[in-house]
């Protein structure tokens, strides 16, 4: 398969044209040329050395991942970012990257990937950000206690210490929002929408005296480990389409 027909796959897939507007992260083919052959595609959250180094050593022709190289994009091609595109061409492995359409697709993204392992039913998209959305949002199978939900996010692939619940809520909750990785602006929204509790990946200060005036919890997960899903599914599709595939894990603790 050329590389550009998988580009043009995954593109059409996470619908990447609908966060043009909206996402910092240059989504898309951001390294490598696209008349490449890829008969072997790497998935990983981060595109860092690390990463790039063992997708080079299992013999990927590209690393799919969350986060990539250009925010707001490129001026210079210095330091840590001419290291990591230089051990990209060296290792003629190409980079694809999707940031928040793959956090806010409703099957294949990070949300959606949380959201099923807490069996959330009724879903709908959630988390504004201009005309796009990057979460979700929807109803437990049965009212789960704070200490539950700890359980289940505990469990995370990627998950490297206890979840933090800021438990200013109802005893037991029923409506769950979802914004993963860094999500916590939305707490209004959630608190808009009626949910009992907003699950995100990491915090900041200000989120713990609006989660308690606004009487919802708070659950941080970790901001790797709430954005494993979305490069699963990519990983597990792109099987599908008839490639070798690896999956590079590097867990941050963040």
């Amino acid at each position: 398969m050329q590389i550009q027909t998988l580009v043009d796959r995954l593109d059409d897939r996470l619908e990447t044209g609908a966060y043009s507007e909206v996402d910092a992260s240059a989504n898309g083919l951001q390294v490598g040329p696209a008349t490449e052959t890829v008969g072997h595609a790497a998935f990983a959250v981060d595109a860092a050395a690390a990463t790039i180094d063992e997708a080079a050593a299992a013999g990927a022709d590209v690393l799919v991942t969350h986060h990539g190289l250009s925010w707001g994009g490129i001026e210079y091609v210095t330091g840590r970012t001419y290291d990591r595109i230089a051990a990209l061409v060296d290792a003629d492995l190409s980079l694809y990257v999707s940031h928040l359409p793959l956090d806010g697709h409703q099957t294949l993204g990070n949300a959606a990937g949380v959201a099923d392992a807490l069996g959330l039913s009724e879903r709908e998209p959630f988390g504004a950000l201009g005309p796009a959305t990057i979460g979700t949002i929807g109803e437990t199978r049965e009212p789960l206690s704070t200490e539950t939900i700890c359980g289940r996010l505990d469990a995370f692939e990627g998950q490297t210490d206890e979840t933090r619940a800021l438990a200013f809520g109802p005893d037991t909750i029923e409506r769950v929002a979802v914004v993963t990785g860094s999500g916590t602006d939305w707490l209004e929204e959630a608190d808009v929408a009626g949910a009992d509790a907003l699950i995100t990946g990491e915090g900041k200060q200000q989120v713990y005296h609006a989660a308690r005036e606004a009487g919802l919890t708070v659950f941080l997960a970790g901001h790797y480990a709430t954005e494993t899903f979305g490069v699963r599914s990519l990983q597990t599709l792109v099987e599908e389409w008839g490639l070798e595939t690896t999956f590079v894990s590097h867990p941050t603790g963040l």
